[in-house]
């Protein structure tokens, strides 16, 4: 039995053996016959070969093309939070005390860190601050304000009415001096048991939400501090802050009088914090330094040249952009002086001015006619202006002259276009047979006090703020005809005086708009001033970084920081949804 299965396993072995040898043999031939026999067609197909080599590589390449340029369309290049910003300005910083800000430098800082209880909004209209509210009575002459809820300043301690109260007694003090003081005089301000406050006025004031427009500061900080020491005290150099940004340090540098404050993002700001980490502002003692300082790319911006100012800024890492504010220029007739006191020659003069060539002397500003603008109120029936008929004037001039010579004095201030207008008029005043001599100040406390002040000119070229509203009492009302007012013309009317004071005062916008219509007929027809055009702000700035939007309306030039909250300085790539 044994036997029998071994011959039976050493049978089987031996057909495994023979098939596997024929399998090996039949293997050998399939290779040659289908491999090696057949290398030898490469030769014949070669070229099919590199096309198809060529089109697999193609479509690998097309797919990476694909994938990168799907990757790159789908991302961009987008302002980040974080960065610093520079601002160049001029003027000397004395105080970080808002309340004593003079000089642009100091208003520039005043605004990055104060917040006021009202402030110009993005349409260029007055809106709410620190208020959540303001509401008048039925008169006009009572206002109810409601101060916004979780307020802070920046070392953390709300801010409350006490701070509004404290505040507007400093404005109501003798002691302290500041710009401010009038728009609080004669109002008495109470705080109410709903813990609203209430501004109880000497006459009614139907604008009395743009008279909100000041800095508060915080009673806990200086209420231990007499008034008349505020300028002193630390707060000064070390401020606690209520606006977007908040005072980090003072650096006074090596050359010159320029300083530079350091300022960081305000955590607790009300409108939230802002993209930038820290805002800095430089400010020189002149714009010749602003000019060097762009051109060598030490500042980010600047609001501080104009008109032919700018146009030394030749690096091209700067865009420059022009935006009309509120402001207008304005050629003002000193109504008491002997050379323009006579009305009739203030009309010959209007009447002979030709004033689309002396505005081509401000190249791209907006002419202006009236001294006030759409934004701030709707008019529909202006007066019309005689229009310009040189022959005439000169007649009316010579015949007015009566052989004599009319010499007239024109002072102006050497502040953008403003000197090349003048020189503008000179020659024309020329043309009509007046002599007339341009005296050109810098804009310095002196002017003000020798020239302002005591309306030391016969003709005063000049630009003044017009506001967020139409309010037009201080610059032609009778009682502002005096050495602390601003009624640069001197000029003295009873009905245009009754007219002011009426549109001031109601609250009913159509009769507004016939009281200040009435006042332009009297404005046109006695002639204390002819428009010029309405002024511009320059600003000029990186052009990698993002300052005030498009959409942002200026009444003054501070205005650029109503959203610095969104300026930015640093960028990322980011991918877009599809």
């Amino acid at each position: 039995m044994a036997n029998s299965l071994k011959k039976r396993g050493q049978k089987i072995v031996r057909k495994f053996s023979r098939i596997s040898v024929k399998a090996r043999e039949e293997g050998k031939e399939h290779i040659k016959e289908n491999l090696i026999a057949r290398v030898s067609h490469i030769r014949d197909i070669k070229l099919l070969i590199w096309e198809w080599c060529l089109l697999v590589a193609g479509l690998v390449m097309l797919a990476v093309t694909q994938a990168f340029w799907s990757g790159s369309s789908y991302a961009q290049d987008v302002f980040v939070n974080g960065g610093s910003y520079t601002e160049a300005t001029v003027g000397a910083v004395n105080s970080l005390n808002p309340l004593f800000a003079t000089t642009n430098s100091e208003r520039v800082l005043s605004k990055l860190m104060f917040s006021t209880l009202t402030a110009v909004d993005y349409s260029g209209n007055i809106g709410m601050g620190l208020l959540e509210s303001l509401t008048p009575d039925d008169n006009g002459k009572v206002w109810k304000a409601v101060l916004r809820h979780g307020l802070k300043w920046s070392d953390g301690e709300y801010i409350s009415n006490d701070d509004i109260l404290y505040t507007i007694s400093l404005l109501q003090n003798p002691a302290v001096s500041t710009i401010y003081s009038s728009s609080m005089r004669n109002v008495k301000v109470k705080e109410e048991e709903d813990a609203s406050i209430t501004f109880t006025l000497p006459s009614a004031y139907a604008d009395f939400a743009s008279a909100l427009d000041f800095p508060i500061v915080p009673r806990h900080a200086l209420e231990d501090t007499p008034a008349n020491a505020l300028i002193e005290d630390e707060f000064s150099q070390t401020p606690v802050v209520s606006g977007p940004f908040m005072f980090n340090a003072t650096q006074k540098n090596t050359i010159g009088d320029d300083v530079t404050v350091f300022l960081s993002a305000n955590p607790y700001y009300y409108r939230g914090k802002a993209m930038l980490n820290s805002f800095a502002v430089h400010a020189y003692s002149d714009k010749d330094a602003v000019v060097s300082a762009l051109n060598s790319g030490a500042v980010t911006a600047t609001a501080e040249l104009s008109g032919p100012e700018a146009n030394r800024v030749t690096s091209d890492s700067f865009i420059r952009t022009d935006q009309s504010i509120n402001s207008g220029a304005f050629m003002f007739f000193n109504m008491t002086s002997d050379g323009v006191k006579n009305k009739e020659l203030r009309k010959a003069i209007r009447q002979g001015l030709d004033l689309i060539n002396v505005r081509t002397s401000a190249p791209g500003a907006v002419m202006l006619d009236y001294p006030l603008i759409d934004s701030q109120i709707k008019l529909t029936n202006y007066p019309k202006i005689p229009a310009y008929n040189f022959d005439a004037a000169k007649e009316k001039i010579t015949e007015l002259a009566g052989g004599n010579t009319i010499n007239l004095n024109i002072a102006t201030v050497n502040s953008g276009y403003l000197p090349a207008v003048a020189e503008s008029i000179k020659a024309q005043l020329e043309l009509l047979g007046i002599d007339a001599t341009v005296t050109i100040y810098e804009e310095t406390q002196d002017f003000v006090g020798n020239v302002i002040a005591k309306r030391n000119y016969d003709i005063l070229v000049y630009e003044i703020e017009l506001g967020a509203d139409p309010d037009l009492l201080p610059y032609y009302h009778s009682t502002q005809a005096s050495t602390s007012g601003l009624n640069l013309s001197n000029y003295k009317n009873a009905i245009v005086d009754d007219l002011l004071i009426g549109a001031r005062e109601t609250l009913d916008e159509t009769l507004r708009i016939r009281k200040y219509e009435s006042f332009l007929n009297y404005w046109v027809e006695d002639v204390p001033a002819i428009g010029l055009y309405q002024a511009n702000m320059t600003y000029i700035y990186n052009k990698n970084t993002r300052a005030f939007g498009n959409n942002v309306t200026l009444v003054t030039p501070l205005d650029r920081f109503s959203d610095v909250t969104t300026y930015a300085a640093t960028k990322a790539t980011k991918n877009k949804t599809p």
